[in-house]
Protein backbone atom coordinates (compact mmCIF):
# COMPACT_ATOMS: atom_id res chain seq x y z
CA UNK A 1 0.00 0.00 0.00
CA UNK A 2 1.57 3.74 -1.06
CA UNK A 3 1.39 6.05 1.84
CA UNK A 4 -0.62 9.12 1.87
CA UNK A 5 2.07 11.12 3.08
CA UNK A 6 6.45 10.93 2.77
CA UNK A 7 8.99 13.01 4.00
CA UNK A 8 12.34 12.54 2.60
CA UNK A 9 15.00 13.21 5.49
CA UNK A 10 18.58 12.39 6.14
CA UNK A 11 20.22 10.83 8.91
CA UNK A 12 22.77 13.67 10.49
CA UNK A 13 25.26 11.84 12.54
CA UNK A 14 25.11 13.62 15.82
CA UNK A 15 21.46 11.25 16.10
CA UNK A 16 23.77 8.25 16.26
CA UNK A 17 24.97 6.39 19.12
CA UNK A 18 28.26 4.45 20.18
CA UNK A 19 27.26 1.31 17.95
CA UNK A 20 26.77 3.80 14.74
CA UNK A 21 22.48 3.35 14.64
CA UNK A 22 20.37 6.02 15.20
CA UNK A 23 19.75 6.37 18.80
CA UNK A 24 16.06 4.86 19.48
CA UNK A 25 14.38 8.59 20.96
CA UNK A 26 15.27 9.35 17.50
CA UNK A 27 12.93 8.07 15.58
CA UNK A 28 10.53 9.55 17.16
CA UNK A 29 11.40 12.74 16.19
CA UNK A 30 11.45 11.62 12.33
CA UNK A 31 7.79 10.80 12.62
CA UNK A 32 6.97 14.01 14.60
CA UNK A 33 8.37 16.18 12.03
CA UNK A 34 6.57 13.89 9.40
CA UNK A 35 3.14 14.75 10.75
CA UNK A 36 3.76 18.22 11.68
CA UNK A 37 4.57 18.57 7.66
CA UNK A 38 1.50 16.16 7.01
CA UNK A 39 -0.80 18.76 8.80
CA UNK A 40 1.12 21.40 6.46
CA UNK A 41 -0.26 19.89 3.46
CA UNK A 42 -3.76 19.46 4.87
CA UNK A 43 -3.61 22.75 5.44
CA UNK A 44 -3.39 23.43 9.06
CA UNK A 45 0.20 24.88 10.72
CA UNK A 46 0.95 23.22 14.38
CA UNK A 47 2.07 26.46 15.39
CA UNK A 48 -0.80 28.72 14.30
CA UNK A 49 -3.47 25.73 15.79
CA UNK A 50 -1.87 26.40 18.83
CA UNK A 51 -1.96 30.08 18.87
CA UNK A 52 -5.42 29.68 18.65
CA UNK A 53 -6.09 27.54 21.38
CA UNK A 54 -5.92 23.97 19.36
CA UNK A 55 -3.31 21.61 20.46
CA UNK A 56 -2.72 17.90 18.96
CA UNK A 57 -0.83 15.59 21.71
CA UNK A 58 0.37 12.69 21.52
CA UNK A 59 -0.99 10.21 23.79
CA UNK A 60 0.66 7.31 23.16
CA UNK A 61 3.72 5.74 21.09
CA UNK A 62 4.17 2.26 19.93
CA UNK A 63 7.36 2.14 17.65
CA UNK A 64 9.21 -1.43 16.39
CA UNK A 65 12.32 -1.00 14.98
CA UNK A 66 13.50 -3.36 12.36
CA UNK A 67 16.84 -2.28 10.63
CA UNK A 68 18.97 0.38 12.05
CA UNK A 69 19.60 3.50 10.23
CA UNK A 70 22.94 4.83 10.57
CA UNK A 71 24.90 7.91 9.61
CA UNK A 72 24.09 9.82 6.58
CA UNK A 73 21.16 7.17 5.60
CA UNK A 74 18.09 9.38 3.36
CA UNK A 75 14.89 7.62 3.92
CA UNK A 76 11.75 8.30 4.00
CA UNK A 77 9.52 8.86 6.94
CA UNK A 78 5.42 8.01 6.19
CA UNK A 79 2.19 8.28 6.82
CA UNK A 80 0.70 5.64 5.42
CA UNK A 81 -2.74 5.24 7.29
CA UNK A 82 -4.76 7.69 9.21
CA UNK A 83 -7.93 6.15 11.54
CA UNK A 84 -10.20 8.00 13.69
CA UNK A 85 -11.10 6.16 16.91
CA UNK A 86 -13.49 8.20 19.52
CA UNK A 87 -11.78 11.79 20.15
CA UNK A 88 -8.49 10.66 19.19
CA UNK A 89 -6.14 10.12 15.46
CA UNK A 90 -4.29 7.01 14.96
CA UNK A 91 -0.89 7.62 12.49
CA UNK A 92 0.56 4.77 10.91
CA UNK A 93 3.91 5.50 10.30
CA UNK A 94 6.82 4.34 8.45
CA UNK A 95 10.44 4.93 8.03
CA UNK A 96 12.25 3.52 4.90
CA UNK A 97 15.56 3.47 3.44
CA UNK A 98 15.83 5.09 0.03
CA UNK A 99 19.30 2.93 -0.52
CA UNK A 100 17.80 -0.72 -0.14
CA UNK A 101 13.88 0.19 0.48
CA UNK A 102 14.03 -1.48 3.90
CA UNK A 103 11.38 -0.94 6.41
CA UNK A 104 13.44 0.32 9.37
CA UNK A 105 10.69 1.60 11.96
CA UNK A 106 7.22 1.52 12.21
CA UNK A 107 4.72 3.38 14.36
CA UNK A 108 1.64 3.66 15.45
CA UNK A 109 0.83 6.83 17.14
CA UNK A 110 -1.94 8.33 18.88
CA UNK A 111 -2.71 11.86 18.94
CA UNK A 112 -5.59 13.87 20.74
CA UNK A 113 -7.07 17.35 20.51
CA UNK A 114 -7.13 19.62 23.10
CA UNK A 115 -8.91 22.87 23.04
CA UNK A 116 -8.07 25.54 25.35
CA UNK A 117 -6.54 22.67 27.62
CA UNK A 118 -9.00 20.50 27.32
CA UNK A 119 -9.83 16.90 25.49
CA UNK A 120 -12.33 18.11 23.13
CA UNK A 121 -13.45 16.53 19.11
CA UNK A 122 -11.12 17.09 16.62
CA UNK A 123 -13.58 18.81 14.46
CA UNK A 124 -11.00 20.98 12.87
CA UNK A 125 -8.89 17.75 12.02
CA UNK A 126 -11.72 16.24 10.99
CA UNK A 127 -12.20 18.53 8.04
CA UNK A 128 -8.46 18.50 7.34
CA UNK A 129 -8.28 14.88 6.86
CA UNK A 130 -11.30 13.91 5.23
CA UNK A 131 -9.47 13.56 1.98
CA UNK A 132 -7.16 11.27 3.67
CA UNK A 133 -9.72 8.90 5.49
CA UNK A 134 -12.25 8.72 2.99
CA UNK A 135 -15.30 10.61 4.47
CA UNK A 136 -16.59 14.15 3.81
CA UNK A 137 -17.66 16.77 6.24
Amino acid sequence: MDPIFAYKMKVRDYECDTQGHVNNANYQHYFEVTRHEFLEKAGLNFHQLHLQGIDAVVSQVEIRYKVPLVGMDEFNCTVHRIEREGVKYIFHQKIIRLSDNAVCAKAKIEVVNLVNGKLSQPEVFDEAFAPYLGFGM
